[in-house]
C-alpha cells in the first residue's frame, strides 16, 4: 500500500449558491493539487449549503437537488478533478428519477464518479429519505468509506464500514456550536464571527470550548482508535445560514492522534501524508481481530424504535 497525500478542507459556504460554493471548491482543490495532494475532502452539503434546508418545502428541496451523476455539479466536480489531477469528495442534496430526496456525498476523479453515499440518518428536513447501505471504494489502492455527520455518532456504522474493508473513513459534517443536553453545548453568537479580526480571542475560546472542539475530541478520535482507521473529518467554518460553525477540519490517524487540522478562520485546507504502516501498528487492528461476534450478534441486532430527530431539531417544525 503506497503512501497517500490527502487534504481536508473547510470554507464558509453560501446557502443555495452552488456556483459560488463550487468556485471555492475549485480554488482549494487547485491549491491542494499544486502542493502535491492526491485527495481533498469537503464538508457535508458543501456544494449546496446545509442548515437553510430545514426551512425548505419538498418542491424547494427538489429544485436544489440534482440527479447523480447526470447533474451539473457532478460534471463540474469531474472537470475540476480532471484539470487538477486530484480526487475530490463533496456533498449535496440528491434526487432520483422518482423524485425521492437524499443527502448525498460523492467521490469524483478525472474518470468520473467513483462513489456515492446516502446519509443513513438524515434529519435536517423531513422530506429526506434515509440511505440504506454502506459504501466502500478504492482511492489509489486504499479502501475508503463514507459516513455523513450523525451517521458517525452511531458507533455500529463506523465498525460496519471498517469490517467491509475501509482503512480510511471520510466523515463530512456540519456540526458543533448547536444546543444539546450535554453540558456546555449551545450556539455561538454570530457577532463574534463578524468581529473576528478585532477580537479573534473571544471567538477562538468559543470555538475551542465545549460548544465546539472540546466536544469533538470526546468521541471523534475514539472512532479512529477503536477501529484502527484514518478519519478524514471535514466541517464548514463561518456562517451556515443563521448558525455559526467552527471548522476544525482534521485528519486523525489509527492511534487517535490528530495529524492535520485547519485552525484558521479562513477558507483553507491542511494536508498530511498517510501510510499503511500505522494501520497494522495501532491497537484497533488487533481489537477487530479479537472480536467474538457469537456473544453479541443477536444483541446488536435486536429490534428497537430508532430516534429520527436530534435534540436541537425537536422543537422545530419543517
Amino acid at each position: 500500500m503506497n503512501n497517500l497525500k490527502i487534504s481536508t478542507a473547510q470554507f464558509e459556504n453560501k446557502s443555495g449558491d452552488k456556483e459560488y460554493n463550487l468556485s471555492v471548491i475549485e480554488k482549494l482543490a487547485s491549491e491542494a493539487a499544486a502542493k502535491g495532494s492526491q485527495v481533498i475532502a469537503f464538508h457535508e452539503c458543501s456544494i449546496t449549503g446545509y442548515t437553510f434546508a430545514r426551512k425548505l418545502s419538498r418542491e424547494q428541496l427538489l429544485d436544489i437537488a440534482e440527479l447523480i451523476p447526470e447533474g451539473k455539479s457532478i460534471q463540474k466536480l469531474q472537470q475540476i478533478a480532471d484539470t487538477n489531477n486530484i480526487t475530490i469528495l463533496a456533498g449535496l442534496f440528491e434526487k432520483d428519477e422518482n423524485n425521492n430526496l437524499f443527502k448525498a456525498y460523492v467521490c469524483v476523479d478525472k474518470s468520473g464518479l467513483k462513489a456515492k453515499y446516502r446519509k443513513l440518518h438524515p434529519f435536517i428536513n423531513t422530506h429526506l429519505t434515509p440511505g440504506n447501505q454502506y459504501c466502500v471504494f478504492d482511492i489509489h489502492g486504499w479502501k475508503c468509506g463514507i459516513l455523513i455527520c450523525y451517521d458517525n455518532n452511531i458507533v455500529e456504522n463506523v465498525r460496519a464500514t471498517k469490517l467491509l474493508g475501509a482503512d480510511i473513513i471520510f466523515m463530512p459534517h456540519v456540526t458543533m456550536c448547536t444546543p444539546s443536553t450535554r453540558p456546555g453545548a449551545g450556539f455561538v453568537d454570530p457577532e463574534l464571527w463578524q468581529n473576528r479580526e478585532k477580537d479573534p480571542t473571544s471567538l477562538r475560546l468559543e470555538f475551542n470550548g465545549m460548544k465546539g472542539r472540546d466536544w469533538l475530541m470526546k468521541w471523534l478520535p475514539a472512532r479512529a482508535y477503536d477501529n484502527g482507521i484514518y478519519v478524514v473529518f471535514s466541517n464548514p467554518v463561518g456562517m451556515d445560514d443563521d448558525q455559526l460553525k467552527n471548522g476544525c477540519s482534521m485528519i486523525i490517524d489509527p492511534f487517535g492522534d490528530v495529524i492535520a487540522e485547519c485552525r484558521s478562520f479562513d477558507d483553507s485546507f491542511e494536508t498530511v501524508t498517510i501510510s499503511g504502516e500505522k494501520l497494522i501498528q495501532a491497537g484497533g487492528s488487533r481489537y477487530v481481530k479479537a472480536r467474538r461476534p457469537e456473544l453479541y450478534r443477536d444483541i446488536i441486532g435486536m429490534d428497537h424504535d430508532p430516534e429520527q430527530k436530534v435534540v436541537w431539531m425537536k422543537d422545530n417544525t419543517i
